[in-house]
C-alpha cells in the first residue's frame, strides 16, 4: 500500500524528510538542471530535486563531474529553484569547492544560497570533510552528505564498480556516517553499495538515508533524470530502472518534423498569419 503521508504538503523542508523517515514514508528524489524540467518535477510532487553535479555529465558533456564550475552549478541552480514551489532542492557543492578548506567551503555554500535561493547544499565524503561541514552549518545552510562511490574522486578510485565490498572500507562508511550525522547534517546519500551495508548504515543512524544503487531498506531513493527517461543510454548500471525511452521519441518527432520542412508540409495554412 502507497503510504503518502506528506504528497500534500505545500513545501519539503529538512523537518519533513525527517518526518517522513521516522514515519515511513520513502522519500522521492531526481535529479534536475534547468527550469522546464524542475517544474514538471515539482508539479508531479517529487519530494527533492537535486541539483547534481552531474549536470558535467549530461548537460554539458564531460566524461567526469570534475570540470563543472561553482558558477555553472549557481546558474543550473538558479533555474531549477525558480520553477520549484514544493520540492526541497539541495545543490552539489563541485569538486575543488569544499575539500582541504572549510573557509572555501563555507563562501562556496554561502554563494550557492545567495544567488540561487537554493534550500541546502551537499558534498562528498565523511571525516575528511568534517570541518567544511562545520563551518557550512555554522552559517545555517543545510548540509546532505554523499558516502559510497563518490564520482568526484573517481581519479582516486580509478573506477565506478561498487564500493565497500571489503570490510575495512564498507567499516570506514559505517564511521563516516556517524560522523555526519553528528556533525549536523541532515541526510546522507548512499551511493553503489552493498544492499546489507546500505540498511546497517541507515539502522545505525537517526537521519534518512537516499539510495542510488543501495538497495531498497534505505530512507529514500535518487536517480538521474535523463538516465530513468531514457534520454541518454551510454549508461545503464543494475540499479537504474528506465521509466520512459524518451530518446527515440525525440528523434522520431526530430524526424518526422524534418520530413515536414523538407516536404513543404510545415508550415500549412493553418499554421500561419
Amino acid at each position: 500500500m502507497t503510504n503518502y503521508l506528506y504528497r500534500n504538503v505545500n513545501k519539503v523542508t529538512t523537518n519533513i524528510l525527517q518526518r517522513m523517515r521516522n514515519e515511513g514514508e520513502k522519500i522521492a528524489m531526481l535529479t534536475a538542471y534547468d527550469y522546464s524540467t524542475a517544474r514538471l518535477l515539482d508539479m508531479a510532487k517529487i519530494d527533492v530535486i537535486l541539483v547534481g553535479d552531474s549536470a558535467a555529465n549530461v548537460m554539458a558533456g564531460y566524461k567526469t563531474t570534475l570540470p563543472i564550475t561553482l558558477n555553472e552549478m549557481i546558474y543550473h541552480a538558479s533555474s531549477v529553484v525558480r520553477a520549484t514551489e514544493r520540492a526541497l532542492v539541495v545543490v552539489d557543492m563541485p569538486f575543488g569547492t569544499y575539500q582541504g578548506n572549510s573557509k572555501e567551503a563555507l563562501n562556496s555554500a554561502i554563494r550557492i544560497m545567495k544567488e540561487s535561493g537554493a534550500d541546502a547544499v551537499k558534498l562528498e565524503g565523511g571525516v575528511e570533510v568534517h570541518e567544511s561541514v562545520d563551518r557550512i552549518l555554522s552559517a545555517g545552510i543545510p548540509v546532505m552528505g554523499h558516502l559510497g562511490l563518490m564520482p568526484q574522486s573517481i581519479n582516486k578510485f580509478g573506477t565506478y564498480t561498487v564500493r565497500a565490498t571489503d570490510p575495512k572500507e564498507a567499516e570506514k562508511i559505517l564511521s563516516d556516517a556517524a560522523i555526519l550525522e553528528k556533525h549536523g547534517c541532515f541526510a546522507i546519500v548512499l551511493e553503489k553499495i552493498p544492499a546489507q551495508l546500505a540498511k546497517k548504515v541507515t539502522e545505525s543512524i537517526h537521519i534518512p538515508t537516499i539510495g542510488i544503487g543501495a538497495g531498497g531498506d534505505v530512507s529514500g531513493q535518487v536517480l538521474v533524470l535523463h538516465d530513468m527517461l531514457g534520454i541518454t543510454q551510454q549508461f545503464s548500471p543494475r540499479f537504474l530502472r528506465r521509466y520512459h525511452n524518451l530518446s527515440d521519441e525525440i528523434i522520431n518527432a526530430i524526424t518526422h518534423y524534418i520530413k515536414d520542412v523538407k516536404d513543404a508540409d510545415f508550415p500549412n495554412e493553418k499554421e500561419q498569419y
